[in-house]
């Protein structure tokens, strides 16, 4: 592992609110919105062949429809991400934040290389678009900055998790600026995007976060088992291309660190 690599210091022992016993109501509960995010994802699975040609709006939907199969509440407020080549940056928690960004609007996910090894699920990701990033090669970096730059410059929509790690939700990180080159390279917009989730009192939980050492099968089960969890997406303004002399100020530009207050907000979907 290089030592460029970002780390999160957030694992499921130290951030994660995990409930100690559940009523056979609530197990049986999570098991059918389990099977309902399955069958959902099978669905995917059968249309992947036909790729874009899939409407956008089906897409959004069905993606909407995996966060709430799990039971989770979604809303979505803020700008409407535009048309053309896109850069769609966002703050890292869950898995769940990957079907939420193409709520937003549908894009090539940049993902880690080791996702393409997993079973089933990487050769499914290779096939449905992904671009993967090599995080232990530094050599590696600008051919992937090209790649991005030349899916953006065809006017694709490419969705980035810039903090390189996930994060538990009350604590964040840094933007690293090598996917923003892509975006100054191709002269595309960046759209930030602000994601987090809250419990049914309203305050911030750490539930659905997915940290650490926490396998998936243990964050499924935690978000499927979890009362009243809303997911918020703040999708921000764009900021046009030729607005910052370089990838530093870009990232820093983009960093999503405080949501706006809830009056200022416009629902895209509720």
């Amino acid at each position: 592992m290089s030592a460029w690599l970002p780390t999160a210091p957030c694992t499921p022992r130290t951030c994660v609110e995990t409930p100690q016993t559940l009523p056979a109501r609530v197990v049986a509960r999570a098991v059918l919105r389990l099977t309902g995010v399955a069958v959902l994802l099978l669905a995917g699975i059968a249309l992947l062949p036909l790729g874009a040609r899939v409407p956008a709006p089906l897409v959004r939907r069905w993606c909407r429809w995996i966060v709430r199969a799990a039971g989770v509440r979604v809303r979505i407020t803020g700008t409407a991400a535009p048309a053309g080549g896109l850069l769609l940056v966002a703050n890292h928690i869950s898995w769940l934040d990957v079907p939420l960004l193409a709520a937003v609007r549908p894009a090539r996910m940049l993902a880690k290389s080791e996702v393409r090894r997993w079973p089933v699920a990487g050769p499914l990701a290779a096939r449905g678009g992904v671009l993967f990033i090599d995080r232990d090669r530094l050599r590696a970096l600008p051919d992937t900055v090209a790649r991005i730059a030349h899916a953006l410059r065809e006017g694709t929509a490419v969705a980035a998790f810039p903090e390189g790690s996930t994060w538990c939700g009350r604590a964040q990180g840094t933007f690293r600026r090598a996917v923003f080159q892509a975006a100054l390279d191709a002269g595309v917009p960046v759209q930030p995007v602000r994601i987090g989730y809250r419990l049914a009192g309203g305050a911030a939980g750490t539930a659905a976060a997915f940290v650490g050492e926490d396998t998936l099968l243990a964050s499924l089960w935690r978000v499927a088992t979890a009362r009243g969890l809303l997911a918020e997406v703040e999708v921000r303004a764009p900021i046009p291309p030729g607005t910052h002399p370089d990838r530093r100020s870009l990232a820093d530009s983009a960093q999503p660190r405080e949501a706006a207050p809830a009056w200022t907000h416009t629902a895209l979907v509720a």
